[in-house]
C-alpha cells in the first residue's frame, strides 16, 4: 500500500445516519485504503468505531477529494 499522511489527497468519509451526530473522516488513497499504522490512537479508534457501526449510526463510507485541498 502506498505510504498515507495527514496531507492526504483522499478521506474516507461515514455520514451520519441520525440527526446532531457527527462525521467521521479519515485520509485514505483514491480506492478508499486507510493505512491504520498511521493514525493517531485517538483517530484509530474513531476508525474501529466507525467501520464497526456502519449502517447502524452511519453511512457506508464515501472516498471523496480532501477538504484540505
Amino acid at each position: 500500500m502506498d505510504t498515507l499522511n495527514a496531507s492526504s489527497d483522499y478521506e474516507l468519509r461515514f455520514h451520519p445516519l441520525f440527526a446532531n451526530h457527527r462525521a467521521f473522516a479519515f485520509p485514505c488513497d483514491a480506492v478508499g485504503r486507510v493505512d491504520m499504522n498511521l493514525l493517531s490512537q485517538p483517530m484509530l479508534n474513531n476508525y474501529l468505531y466507525a467501520r464497526a457501526v456502519m449502517g447502524l449510526e452511519l453511512s457506508w463510507p464515501e472516498v471523496r477529494p480532501s477538504r484540505s485541498h
